[in-house]
């Protein structure tokens, strides 16, 4: 599995809009690669089903969506049709890759051991590879086959991946968009009025440290 801050592998695969190469297909976009256990199956229905209904969210963030499964791109535009109906969702624009010999579920630590398909080789687990403008993986998460994702989260880790990459700040626990960030423990204290105009509050904690440095959300 790539470690984080590595650059994502690049590869060419065949997809439900065709042949593509990965960092090609990526540009200067951000991008999230998941996979899924198997094509008509329930809760991979229901997640793709989702995704397609955010397309925009993420879209307007700058962020592509591609998905991944050792089915068949055949096997995958069938499916397409029950998930558009299930989800009652008029789009579907990002691609699924077919991964048949799993080549890329070797390469990128995806196959979940414990789910064979009916010849009993391992299907994909659900992965989450999330993929900054300079093609270096930024969070990835691994789901067994029988929890599905929340796509909300999803959303609201990339908003904090994209406010951290240009902003000295860390984002807190549940933290959304439009909500005070924490200052990073590296920013010294005559830095913060230059950084930071709306201000810094220290809130105060047994230990008397001030480490715990609270700010608006930077624009």
């Amino acid at each position: 599995m790539p470690n984080l801050g590595d650059v994502f592998p690049d590869f060419e695969a065949q997809t439900t809009v065709g042949a593509i190469k990965f960092h090609e297909w990526l540009g200067n976009s951000w991008g999230i690669l998941f996979s899924h256990p198997a094509d008509y199956t329930p809760v991979c229905t229901t997640e793709l089903g989702k995704a397609a209904a955010m397309q925009s969210d993420f879209a307007k963030r700058g962020v592509k969506m591609i998905a991944l499964s050792c089915d068949s791109v055949e096997s995958h535009q069938g499916w397409i049709k029950d998930i558009k109906g299930y989800s009652k969702c008029d789009e579907f624009d990002y691609p699924i890759i077919a991964d048949p010999k799993r080549d890329l579920a070797v390469q990128f630590g995806m196959l979940d051991p414990d789910e064979k398909d009916a010849a009993g080789l391992p299907l994909t687990a659900r992965c989450v590879f999330i993929i900054g403008q300079d093609k270096k993986l930024k969070l990835s998460i691994l789901y067994p086959a029988t929890t599905g994702r929340n796509f909300d989260e999803l959303l609201r880790v990339v908003d904090s991946l994209q406010l951290t990459a240009t902003k000295k700040v860390a984002t807190p626990v549940n933290w959304k968009q439009g909500e005070p960030c924490m200052v990073l423990p590296s920013v010294k204290a005559e830095e913060c009025p230059k950084l930071f105009p709306k201000g810094v509050e220290i809130k105060q904690v047994a230990s008397g440290k001030q480490y715990l440095r609270v700010t608006p959300q930077p624009e």
